[in-house]
Protein backbone atom coordinates (compact mmCIF):
# COMPACT_ATOMS: atom_id res chain seq x y z
CA UNK A 1 0.00 0.00 0.00
CA UNK A 2 1.22 3.05 -1.08
CA UNK A 3 1.47 5.96 1.72
CA UNK A 4 1.00 8.45 -0.89
CA UNK A 5 -1.71 7.22 -2.67
CA UNK A 6 -3.60 6.83 1.20
CA UNK A 7 -3.02 10.58 1.92
CA UNK A 8 -4.71 11.47 -1.07
CA UNK A 9 -7.27 9.30 -0.87
CA UNK A 10 -7.87 10.94 2.54
CA UNK A 11 -7.21 14.59 1.76
CA UNK A 12 -10.27 13.69 -1.40
CA UNK A 13 -12.53 12.34 1.05
CA UNK A 14 -12.21 15.25 3.20
CA UNK A 15 -13.24 17.57 0.59
CA UNK A 16 -16.92 15.74 0.35
CA UNK A 17 -18.41 18.04 3.39
CA UNK A 18 -15.61 20.57 4.60
CA UNK A 19 -17.62 23.38 3.45
CA UNK A 20 -20.98 22.29 4.74
CA UNK A 21 -19.21 20.78 8.00
CA UNK A 22 -17.76 24.20 8.39
CA UNK A 23 -20.59 26.56 8.06
CA UNK A 24 -22.31 24.68 10.64
CA UNK A 25 -19.56 25.57 13.27
CA UNK A 26 -19.22 28.98 12.18
CA UNK A 27 -22.95 29.38 13.10
CA UNK A 28 -22.38 30.62 16.44
CA UNK A 29 -20.31 33.58 14.70
CA UNK A 30 -22.71 33.91 11.90
CA UNK A 31 -25.76 34.24 13.72
CA UNK A 32 -25.53 37.72 15.77
CA UNK A 33 -24.88 39.16 12.36
CA UNK A 34 -27.58 38.27 10.24
CA UNK A 35 -31.65 38.72 10.51
CA UNK A 36 -32.34 35.18 10.31
CA UNK A 37 -30.74 34.78 14.13
CA UNK A 38 -30.89 30.99 14.98
CA UNK A 39 -33.15 30.81 12.78
CA UNK A 40 -30.66 30.64 10.29
CA UNK A 41 -29.49 26.39 10.84
CA UNK A 42 -33.04 25.34 10.19
CA UNK A 43 -33.27 27.24 7.18
CA UNK A 44 -29.87 25.41 5.96
CA UNK A 45 -31.27 22.32 6.77
CA UNK A 46 -33.71 22.77 4.08
CA UNK A 47 -31.61 24.03 1.72
CA UNK A 48 -29.08 21.38 1.95
CA UNK A 49 -32.15 18.95 1.19
CA UNK A 50 -33.26 20.60 -1.60
CA UNK A 51 -29.93 20.41 -2.96
CA UNK A 52 -30.11 16.57 -3.07
CA UNK A 53 -31.68 17.49 -6.56
CA UNK A 54 -27.91 16.65 -7.64
CA UNK A 55 -27.71 12.90 -6.51
CA UNK A 56 -31.08 12.51 -7.34
CA UNK A 57 -30.30 13.51 -11.11
CA UNK A 58 -26.98 11.48 -10.96
CA UNK A 59 -28.44 8.22 -9.87
CA UNK A 60 -31.23 8.80 -12.06
CA UNK A 61 -28.54 8.84 -15.06
CA UNK A 62 -27.04 6.08 -13.69
CA UNK A 63 -30.40 4.05 -13.59
CA UNK A 64 -31.84 5.07 -16.83
CA UNK A 65 -28.36 6.22 -18.98
CA UNK A 66 -25.85 4.27 -17.76
CA UNK A 67 -22.11 5.09 -18.90
CA UNK A 68 -23.43 8.21 -20.29
CA UNK A 69 -22.15 10.59 -17.09
CA UNK A 70 -18.59 10.94 -17.22
CA UNK A 71 -17.83 10.38 -13.20
CA UNK A 72 -14.43 12.16 -13.44
CA UNK A 73 -15.80 15.33 -15.37
CA UNK A 74 -18.61 15.42 -12.43
CA UNK A 75 -16.19 15.52 -9.98
CA UNK A 76 -13.81 17.92 -11.49
CA UNK A 77 -16.94 20.22 -11.84
CA UNK A 78 -18.42 19.83 -8.03
CA UNK A 79 -15.16 20.52 -6.69
CA UNK A 80 -14.29 23.32 -8.68
CA UNK A 81 -17.81 25.20 -7.72
CA UNK A 82 -16.99 24.31 -3.84
CA UNK A 83 -13.86 25.97 -4.33
CA UNK A 84 -15.73 29.05 -6.10
CA UNK A 85 -18.76 29.24 -3.83
CA UNK A 86 -16.84 29.17 -0.44
CA UNK A 87 -14.93 31.84 -1.76
CA UNK A 88 -17.26 33.91 -2.62
CA UNK A 89 -18.59 33.30 0.89
CA UNK A 90 -16.11 35.12 2.35
CA UNK A 91 -17.11 38.16 0.61
CA UNK A 92 -20.83 37.93 0.48
CA UNK A 93 -22.42 36.00 3.79
CA UNK A 94 -22.78 38.88 5.45
CA UNK A 95 -25.02 41.14 2.44
CA UNK A 96 -28.45 41.18 2.86
CA UNK A 97 -31.64 41.63 0.73
CA UNK A 98 -34.96 43.31 1.29
CA UNK A 99 -37.52 40.69 0.35
CA UNK A 100 -41.08 41.81 1.45
CA UNK A 101 -40.12 44.37 3.20
CA UNK A 102 -38.06 41.87 5.27
CA UNK A 103 -34.38 41.86 5.25
CA UNK A 104 -33.06 38.62 4.15
CA UNK A 105 -29.60 36.55 3.51
CA UNK A 106 -30.46 35.76 0.46
CA UNK A 107 -26.55 36.00 -0.82
CA UNK A 108 -25.83 33.26 2.26
CA UNK A 109 -28.56 30.99 1.14
CA UNK A 110 -27.97 30.80 -2.66
CA UNK A 111 -24.09 30.12 -1.52
CA UNK A 112 -25.15 27.72 0.83
CA UNK A 113 -26.85 25.88 -1.95
CA UNK A 114 -24.30 25.57 -4.14
CA UNK A 115 -22.32 24.03 -1.33
CA UNK A 116 -24.79 21.70 -0.44
CA UNK A 117 -25.10 20.76 -3.88
CA UNK A 118 -21.25 19.23 -4.23
CA UNK A 119 -21.33 17.86 -0.71
CA UNK A 120 -24.64 16.05 -1.62
CA UNK A 121 -23.56 15.38 -4.96
CA UNK A 122 -20.44 14.04 -3.93
CA UNK A 123 -22.08 10.99 -2.09
CA UNK A 124 -22.84 9.59 -5.39
CA UNK A 125 -19.45 10.71 -7.16
CA UNK A 126 -16.51 10.22 -4.80
CA UNK A 127 -17.51 6.48 -3.47
CA UNK A 128 -18.33 4.87 -6.39
CA UNK A 129 -14.91 6.40 -8.17
CA UNK A 130 -13.00 4.64 -5.05
CA UNK A 131 -13.58 1.48 -6.96
CA UNK A 132 -10.98 2.31 -9.06
CA UNK A 133 -8.77 1.54 -5.88
CA UNK A 134 -8.32 -1.15 -3.87
CA UNK A 135 -10.33 -1.95 -1.00
CA UNK A 136 -7.88 -0.52 1.66
CA UNK A 137 -8.39 2.92 0.42
CA UNK A 138 -12.02 3.17 0.31
CA UNK A 139 -11.28 3.04 4.25
CA UNK A 140 -9.02 5.87 3.97
CA UNK A 141 -11.67 7.81 2.06
CA UNK A 142 -13.88 7.55 4.96
CA UNK A 143 -10.72 8.82 6.93
CA UNK A 144 -10.86 12.00 5.23
CA UNK A 145 -14.63 12.36 5.36
CA UNK A 146 -14.26 11.74 8.82
CA UNK A 147 -11.17 14.72 8.94
CA UNK A 148 -14.05 17.16 7.19
CA UNK A 149 -15.99 17.45 10.11
CA UNK A 150 -13.13 17.76 12.48
CA UNK A 151 -10.59 20.12 10.55
CA UNK A 152 -13.31 22.94 10.57
CA UNK A 153 -14.19 21.77 14.18
CA UNK A 154 -10.65 22.58 15.23
CA UNK A 155 -9.98 25.56 13.68
CA UNK A 156 -13.50 26.89 14.84
CA UNK A 157 -11.84 26.00 18.41
CA UNK A 158 -8.65 28.04 17.71
CA UNK A 159 -10.82 30.71 16.22
CA UNK A 160 -12.66 31.22 19.71
CA UNK A 161 -15.83 30.58 17.85
CA UNK A 162 -18.93 30.90 20.13
CA UNK A 163 -17.19 31.59 23.44
CA UNK A 164 -19.73 32.91 26.04
CA UNK A 165 -18.82 35.02 29.43
CA UNK A 166 -21.68 36.22 31.88
CA UNK A 167 -20.92 39.62 32.72
CA UNK A 168 -22.34 41.40 35.08
CA UNK A 169 -25.50 43.89 34.76
CA UNK A 170 -27.71 46.16 36.78
CA UNK A 171 -31.11 47.01 36.54
CA UNK A 172 -33.21 49.39 38.74
CA UNK A 173 -36.57 48.88 39.11
CA UNK A 174 -39.55 51.16 41.03
CA UNK A 175 -37.61 54.16 40.50
CA UNK A 176 -39.65 57.64 40.21
CA UNK A 177 -39.04 61.12 40.00
CA UNK A 178 -40.63 61.94 43.67
CA UNK A 179 -38.98 59.42 45.35
CA UNK A 180 -36.29 58.12 46.49
CA UNK A 181 -36.75 54.21 46.74
CA UNK A 182 -35.91 51.91 44.13
CA UNK A 183 -34.87 48.33 44.08
CA UNK A 184 -31.55 47.31 42.12
CA UNK A 185 -30.77 44.06 40.85
CA UNK A 186 -27.93 42.40 39.83
CA UNK A 187 -28.08 40.00 36.30
CA UNK A 188 -25.69 37.83 34.50
CA UNK A 189 -25.69 38.79 30.70
CA UNK A 190 -24.20 36.33 27.86
CA UNK A 191 -21.74 38.14 26.25
CA UNK A 192 -19.87 36.37 23.12
CA UNK A 193 -16.26 37.03 22.94
CA UNK A 194 -14.65 38.76 19.67
CA UNK A 195 -13.22 35.56 17.55
CA UNK A 196 -9.67 35.21 16.83
CA UNK A 197 -10.25 35.89 13.52
CA UNK A 198 -12.98 36.80 11.33
CA UNK A 199 -15.71 34.34 9.13
CA UNK A 200 -14.29 35.86 5.85
CA UNK A 201 -10.99 34.24 6.81
CA UNK A 202 -12.36 31.13 7.91
CA UNK A 203 -13.88 30.94 4.69
CA UNK A 204 -11.22 31.77 2.62
CA UNK A 205 -9.98 28.42 4.64
CA UNK A 206 -12.61 26.24 3.63
CA UNK A 207 -12.45 27.46 0.23
CA UNK A 208 -8.57 26.66 -0.12
CA UNK A 209 -9.75 23.09 1.57
CA UNK A 210 -11.49 22.53 -1.45
CA UNK A 211 -8.48 23.09 -3.76
CA UNK A 212 -6.76 20.99 -2.18
CA UNK A 213 -9.12 17.96 -2.82
CA UNK A 214 -8.95 19.46 -6.14
CA UNK A 215 -5.21 18.58 -6.60
CA UNK A 216 -5.48 15.17 -4.55
CA UNK A 217 -8.27 14.52 -7.15
CA UNK A 218 -6.08 14.96 -10.51
CA UNK A 219 -3.07 13.17 -8.65
CA UNK A 220 -5.71 10.31 -8.34
CA UNK A 221 -6.48 10.56 -11.51
CA UNK A 222 -2.56 11.14 -13.25
CA UNK A 223 -0.05 10.22 -10.62
CA UNK A 224 2.04 6.92 -12.29
CA UNK A 225 2.03 5.09 -9.07
CA UNK A 226 -1.73 5.46 -8.40
CA UNK A 227 -2.20 3.45 -11.49
CA UNK A 228 -0.22 0.40 -10.14
CA UNK A 229 -2.60 0.15 -7.33
CA UNK A 230 -5.70 0.04 -9.66
CA UNK A 231 -6.63 -3.20 -8.99
CA UNK A 232 -6.06 -6.22 -11.62
CA UNK A 233 -8.23 -5.43 -14.27
CA UNK A 234 -11.75 -4.37 -13.60
CA UNK A 235 -13.09 -5.24 -10.27
CA UNK A 236 -16.27 -7.07 -11.65
CA UNK A 237 -14.22 -8.88 -13.36
CA UNK A 238 -12.13 -10.21 -10.99
CA UNK A 239 -15.51 -10.88 -8.67
CA UNK A 240 -16.54 -12.77 -12.07
CA UNK A 241 -13.03 -14.61 -12.35
CA UNK A 242 -13.73 -15.46 -8.19
CA UNK A 243 -17.46 -16.75 -8.84
CA UNK A 244 -15.85 -18.89 -11.83
CA UNK A 245 -13.14 -20.65 -9.32
CA UNK A 246 -15.51 -21.22 -6.90
CA UNK A 247 -17.26 -23.96 -8.32
CA UNK A 248 -14.38 -26.36 -8.28
CA UNK A 249 -14.47 -26.27 -5.01
CA UNK A 250 -18.22 -26.43 -3.87
CA UNK A 251 -20.14 -26.19 -6.87
CA UNK A 252 -23.61 -27.05 -4.68
CA UNK A 253 -22.94 -23.72 -2.27
CA UNK A 254 -22.05 -21.61 -4.85
CA UNK A 255 -25.18 -22.46 -7.11
CA UNK A 256 -27.11 -21.48 -4.11
CA UNK A 257 -25.18 -18.51 -3.60
CA UNK A 258 -25.46 -17.05 -7.17
CA UNK A 259 -29.43 -17.31 -6.26
CA UNK A 260 -29.55 -15.20 -3.70
CA UNK A 261 -30.56 -11.80 -5.46
CA UNK A 262 -29.71 -10.28 -8.18
CA UNK A 263 -27.95 -7.61 -6.78
CA UNK A 264 -24.37 -7.02 -7.12
CA UNK A 265 -22.40 -10.23 -6.78
CA UNK A 266 -25.43 -12.00 -5.48
CA UNK A 267 -23.47 -12.66 -2.12
CA UNK A 268 -26.40 -11.40 -0.08
CA UNK A 269 -30.33 -12.27 -0.03
CA UNK A 270 -32.54 -9.39 -0.83
CA UNK A 271 -33.95 -9.38 2.78
CA UNK A 272 -29.85 -8.77 3.90
CA UNK A 273 -29.81 -5.93 1.29
CA UNK A 274 -32.97 -4.38 2.37
CA UNK A 275 -31.82 -4.89 5.88
CA UNK A 276 -28.32 -3.11 4.79
CA UNK A 277 -30.12 -0.08 3.03
CA UNK A 278 -32.52 0.32 6.20
CA UNK A 279 -29.73 0.25 8.36
CA UNK A 280 -27.43 2.78 6.44
CA UNK A 281 -30.76 5.31 5.96
CA UNK A 282 -31.23 4.97 9.70
CA UNK A 283 -27.64 5.50 10.67
CA UNK A 284 -27.08 8.86 8.50
CA UNK A 285 -30.59 10.36 9.34
CA UNK A 286 -29.32 10.15 12.96
CA UNK A 287 -25.93 10.97 12.55
CA UNK A 288 -26.28 13.96 9.66
CA UNK A 289 -29.85 15.47 10.87
CA UNK A 290 -31.57 14.31 13.70
CA UNK A 291 -28.92 14.64 16.57
CA UNK A 292 -26.71 17.39 15.44
CA UNK A 293 -29.83 19.38 14.92
CA UNK A 294 -30.47 19.42 18.71
CA UNK A 295 -26.88 19.43 19.85
CA UNK A 296 -26.86 22.90 21.22
CA UNK A 297 -30.00 21.90 23.45
CA UNK A 298 -28.65 18.64 24.85
CA UNK A 299 -24.84 20.49 25.98
CA UNK A 300 -25.31 23.88 26.44
CA UNK A 301 -27.56 23.33 29.63
CA UNK A 302 -24.30 21.07 31.17
CA UNK A 303 -22.30 24.77 30.07
CA UNK A 304 -20.14 26.14 27.17
CA UNK A 305 -17.08 23.84 27.70
CA UNK A 306 -19.13 20.75 27.79
CA UNK A 307 -20.89 21.72 24.37
CA UNK A 308 -17.59 22.57 23.02
CA UNK A 309 -15.64 19.69 24.34
CA UNK A 310 -19.00 17.26 22.98
CA UNK A 311 -18.26 18.74 19.38
CA UNK A 312 -15.57 18.43 18.73
CA UNK A 313 -14.73 14.91 20.27
CA UNK A 314 -17.53 14.38 18.15
CA UNK A 315 -15.58 15.24 15.03
CA UNK A 316 -12.32 13.42 16.63
CA UNK A 317 -14.80 10.13 17.25
CA UNK A 318 -15.84 10.07 13.25
CA UNK A 319 -12.16 9.27 11.79
CA UNK A 320 -10.97 7.49 14.74
CA UNK A 321 -14.06 4.94 13.91
CA UNK A 322 -13.00 4.74 10.38
CA UNK A 323 -9.50 4.06 11.85
CA UNK A 324 -10.07 1.04 13.73
CA UNK A 325 -11.90 0.04 10.48
CA UNK A 326 -9.01 -0.44 9.05
CA UNK A 327 -7.53 -2.89 10.90
CA UNK A 328 -10.44 -4.59 12.24
CA UNK A 329 -13.22 -4.21 9.10
CA UNK A 330 -15.65 -7.01 10.58
CA UNK A 331 -18.35 -7.47 8.06
CA UNK A 332 -20.91 -9.11 10.24
CA UNK A 333 -24.40 -8.41 9.78
CA UNK A 334 -24.94 -9.39 13.23
CA UNK A 335 -22.46 -6.91 14.68
CA UNK A 336 -23.72 -4.13 12.51
CA UNK A 337 -27.16 -4.63 14.25
CA UNK A 338 -25.97 -4.37 17.38
CA UNK A 339 -23.54 -1.25 17.08
CA UNK A 340 -26.61 0.59 15.17
CA UNK A 341 -29.28 -0.54 18.33
CA UNK A 342 -26.43 1.02 20.85
CA UNK A 343 -25.77 3.90 18.94
CA UNK A 344 -29.24 4.52 18.69
CA UNK A 345 -29.86 4.35 22.69
CA UNK A 346 -27.12 6.49 23.22
CA UNK A 347 -28.50 8.77 20.59
CA UNK A 348 -32.06 8.36 22.48
CA UNK A 349 -30.18 9.43 25.50
CA UNK A 350 -28.99 12.82 23.83
CA UNK A 351 -32.75 13.49 22.80
CA UNK A 352 -34.16 12.99 26.12
CA UNK A 353 -31.32 15.43 27.47
CA UNK A 354 -32.54 17.77 24.69
CA UNK A 355 -36.51 17.61 25.21
CA UNK A 356 -35.77 18.56 29.02
CA UNK A 357 -33.58 21.43 27.73
CA UNK A 358 -32.87 23.86 29.98
CA UNK A 359 -32.70 21.89 32.77
CA UNK A 360 -31.77 18.19 31.43
CA UNK A 361 -30.95 15.47 34.49
CA UNK A 362 -27.36 16.39 36.36
CA UNK A 363 -27.62 20.09 35.01
CA UNK A 364 -25.83 21.27 38.02
CA UNK A 365 -23.45 18.17 38.21
CA UNK A 366 -20.26 18.03 36.97
CA UNK A 367 -21.28 14.71 35.64
CA UNK A 368 -23.85 15.69 33.94
CA UNK A 369 -21.29 17.34 31.42
CA UNK A 370 -19.00 14.35 31.16
CA UNK A 371 -21.42 12.13 30.64
CA UNK A 372 -23.04 14.20 27.85
CA UNK A 373 -20.13 14.78 26.09
CA UNK A 374 -19.59 10.75 26.61
CA UNK A 375 -22.49 10.44 25.31
CA UNK A 376 -21.79 12.39 22.20
CA UNK A 377 -18.23 10.36 21.38
CA UNK A 378 -19.77 7.00 22.09
CA UNK A 379 -22.95 7.85 19.51
CA UNK A 380 -20.61 8.89 16.85
CA UNK A 381 -18.37 6.47 17.15
CA UNK A 382 -20.51 3.33 17.00
CA UNK A 383 -22.78 4.87 13.87
CA UNK A 384 -19.69 6.08 12.44
CA UNK A 385 -17.97 2.62 12.23
CA UNK A 386 -21.11 0.94 10.95
CA UNK A 387 -21.55 3.25 7.93
CA UNK A 388 -17.82 2.53 7.03
CA UNK A 389 -18.76 -1.24 7.16
CA UNK A 390 -21.84 -0.64 5.17
CA UNK A 391 -19.24 1.20 2.28
CA UNK A 392 -16.61 -1.94 2.63
CA UNK A 393 -19.43 -4.59 1.92
CA UNK A 394 -21.09 -2.46 -0.49
CA UNK A 395 -17.84 -1.81 -2.55
CA UNK A 396 -17.73 -5.60 -2.89
CA UNK A 397 -20.77 -5.49 -4.17
CA UNK A 398 -19.74 -3.30 -7.55
CA UNK A 399 -19.76 -0.08 -8.66
CA UNK A 400 -23.92 0.07 -8.62
CA UNK A 401 -23.98 -0.66 -5.15
CA UNK A 402 -21.87 2.04 -3.88
CA UNK A 403 -24.04 4.40 -6.28
CA UNK A 404 -27.02 3.65 -4.40
CA UNK A 405 -25.28 4.21 -0.94
CA UNK A 406 -24.44 7.15 -1.74
CA UNK A 407 -28.15 7.93 -2.55
CA UNK A 408 -29.27 6.19 0.52
CA UNK A 409 -27.16 8.00 2.48
CA UNK A 410 -29.22 11.38 1.49
CA UNK A 411 -32.20 9.98 1.28
CA UNK A 412 -31.65 9.23 4.98
CA UNK A 413 -30.82 12.71 5.52
CA UNK A 414 -33.67 14.19 3.56
CA UNK A 415 -36.18 11.97 5.82
CA UNK A 416 -34.17 13.17 8.90
CA UNK A 417 -34.58 16.60 8.05
CA UNK A 418 -38.00 16.54 7.03
CA UNK A 419 -38.57 14.93 10.74
CA UNK A 420 -36.79 17.32 12.49
CA UNK A 421 -37.53 20.97 10.77
CA UNK A 422 -40.90 21.10 11.88
CA UNK A 423 -40.22 20.20 15.13
CA UNK A 424 -37.56 22.53 15.80
CA UNK A 425 -38.56 25.60 13.82
CA UNK A 426 -42.08 25.24 13.42
CA UNK A 427 -43.38 24.44 16.55
CA UNK A 428 -40.40 25.24 18.29
CA UNK A 429 -40.43 22.26 20.89
CA UNK A 430 -36.93 22.31 22.21
CA UNK A 431 -35.58 25.53 24.60
CA UNK A 432 -32.01 26.26 25.00
CA UNK A 433 -32.31 28.91 27.92
CA UNK A 434 -30.49 31.62 29.23
CA UNK A 435 -26.68 29.89 29.72
CA UNK A 436 -25.96 33.11 32.25
CA UNK A 437 -29.32 32.93 34.15
CA UNK A 438 -30.88 29.66 33.82
CA UNK A 439 -31.67 28.36 37.47
CA UNK A 440 -32.98 24.27 37.63
CA UNK A 441 -33.72 22.93 41.11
Amino acid sequence: MSLLIHLLACLFGMGSWVSINGLWVELPLMVPQIPEGWYLPSYLSVLIQIANIGPLFVTLMHRFRPGALNEAAVIYVIISLGTVASFLLGFFWKETVVVVGVPRSVALFVLTFFLAAVDCTSSVTFLPFMMRLKTQYLITYYIGEGVSGLLPALVALIQGVGVVHCMNSTQSLNHTLNSSDSSVTFDLQAQYQPANFSAEVFFFFLSAMMLVCLVAFLLLNYHPSVAREHPSGQYTNRNRMWAEQKPMMDPYQSAIQKRRSSFGTGSYSWTQVFYIFVILAWVNALTNVVLPSVQSYSCLPYGNKAYHLSATMAAVANPLACFIAMFFPIRSLLLMGVLTVIGSGVGAYIMGMAVLSPCPLLANETSGGVIIVLAWILFVLTLSYVKVIIGVILRDEGHSALVWCGAVVQLGSLLGAVTMFPVVSVYSYFSSGDPCNTKCP
